[in-house]
């Protein structure tokens, strides 16, 4: 086993802890103030997809499809 000295195994323990510890306490923050959530999330735009384009089969439409192409039929 490789043998540490105190000053760096001191200085490794407290790097564990500051990586352990910022992000527990910038979740905890961020998380417990629900206006900082709806904040953030609120300036985040999400996909809209365009209303003229064509829809994706239904899956009752693609269990057709499917069941079409196992029995060797073509679908067009």
């Amino acid at each position: 086993m490789l043998s540490l000295g105190t000053s760096k195994g001191i200085f490794e323990i407290a790097k564990f802890g500051v990586y352990v510890t910022v992000p527990i306490v910038l979740m905890y923050s961020f998380a417990s103030n629900t206006s900082n959530l709806q904040k953030f999330m609120g300036n985040r735009s999400y996909i809209v997809f365009p209303s003229n384009t064509v829809r994706p089969p239904s899956p009752k439409e693609m269990r057709e499809r499917a069941r079409a192409l196992g029995r060797g039929k073509d679908i067009h």
